[in-house]
């Protein structure tokens, strides 16, 4: 089932590098804090790589200037969202987490089934806007669309 405005983040356990390999429950990353989680197909992809994740680290401060924590989330193992991350120019606070299996994919409802092109599992294009771990605003997009999930829409429909 999709994740709707008003359910709690599901309990899942992530990936992230920075010093070293972290792994997070998202009850620790969502619980009492405003965030920003968008979801991607795959880092190094066309339009993730062009469009997405770049409009997130151009209005990374404008985020966190409102208090919200920014998050990145991918189908890919964690070293692929590091590097992605790097090559990007994201910025340190924009945190890029692994969900190497798809478990937090699929609690979420937002997988899709991209093995016809030898991809396996993959998240929908998705942001919520979370606070304290409650999803207050959804904009998840129809397969192969990038319409409402950008860094620009969020921000113009975040609550407040």
């Amino acid at each position: 089932m999709t994740i709707h405005v008003g359910d709690p983040i599901p309990e899942v356990t992530l990936k992230r590098i920075r010093e070293g390999m972290e792994t997070l429950d998202t009850h620790a990353l969502f619980d009492g804090r405003k965030a920003v989680l968008f979801g991607v197909p795959g880092a190094f992809t066309p339009t993730c790589s062009a469009r997405h994740l770049p409009g997130f680290v151009e209005h990374f401060d404008q985020f966190r200037s409102r208090g919200i924590d920014v998050f990145c989330m991918a189908v890919n193992d964690p070293f692929v969202m590091k590097a992605w991350g790097e090559s990007q120019h994201a910025p340190d606070g924009l945190q890029l987490l692994s969900d190497g299996n798809g478990d937090f994919t699929r609690a979420l409802g937002l997988e899709m089934d991209a093995s016809s092109s030898g991809m396996g599992v993959r998240s929908r294009r998705f942001a919520l806007y979370v606070e304290n771990g409650v999803v207050r605003e959804a904009w998840i997009e129809e397969p192969g669309k990038f319409e409402v999930s950008s860094a620009e829409h969020v921000l113009a429909h975040l609550p407040g």
